[in-house]
C-alpha cells in the first residue's frame, strides 16, 4: 500500500495534485496574460500564436474566452460575471487544490464533482476549438489534459475510500 502522509492521504495522490493544480494555475495565469495583453495591444504576439490556425491568442479573445460564450447571453458583455475562461481555471485549480488536502469523503465527493463539470467545460470548449475556430490552442488543450488528469487522480481517491468504508463496516 501506498504512504500517507499525516492526514491519511497518499503520497503519490498529494504530489500529483500539487503537480497538475500548479500546471493548471500556470496555464490559467498564463491565459489570462495573454487575454488581457492582447486587448491592451492588439499587435501583441504571444509566445502560444505559432501560426493562423495555432493561436492562442485569438481563441482567448473570442466570444468563447468569456463566460464559455454563453454567459454574455444572459447578462451584458461587459458585466462582471462575464470573466475569462481562465478566471474560472484559476478558481478551479485553486479548489482542487484546497480541498486535495482534506480526506474527508465530502470533500472527496466535490472533487470529482468539479472534476465532471471541468471534463464537461473541456469537451464543450474543445469543440468550439476544432469545429468552430478551427484552431489548435496548446495551452487550451493543455489544460483539457489537466482536467482529465485531475479526474482521474479524484475518482481513485474516492474509490479508495469507499474502499476503505467497505473494509471497516466487515
Amino acid at each position: 500500500m501506498a504512504s500517507a502522509g499525516s492526514c491519511g492521504i497518499p503520497t503519490w495522490e498529494r504530489k500529483a495534485r500539487f503537480f497538475l493544480c500548479t500546471l493548471g494555475l500556470v496555464l490559467s495565469v498564463y491565459a489570462l496574460h495573454v487575454e488581457l495583453s492582447k486587448e491592451r495591444n492588439p499587435d501583441y504576439r504571444a509566445m502560444c500564436d505559432l501560426g493562423e490556425s495555432v493561436s492562442c491568442s485569438k481563441v482567448f479573445t473570442s466570444r468563447w474566452g468569456r463566460g464559455f460564450g454563453l454567459v454574455q447571453f444572459l447578462v451584458a458583455e461587459d458585466h462582471v460575471l462575464n470573466q475569462p475562461n481562465s478566471i474560472l481555471g484559476i478558481i478551479f485549480y485553486t479548489l482542487q487544490l484546497g480541498l486535495g488536502l482534506s480526506a474527508s469523503p465530502r470533500a472527496a465527493l466535490s472533487l470529482v464533482l468539479s472534476s465532471w463539470v471541468s471534463i464537461v467545460g473541456s469537451l464543450y470548449l474543445a469543440s468550439i476549438l476544432f469545429f468552430v475556430l478551427e484552431d489548435l490552442c496548446l495551452v487550451c488543450v493543455s489544460t483539457y489534459v489537466v482536467n482529465l488528469a485531475l479526474l482521474l487522480v479524484n475518482l481513485r481517491r474516492r474509490r479508495g475510500l469507499q474502499a476503505g468504508r467497505r473494509e471497516k463496516a466487515a
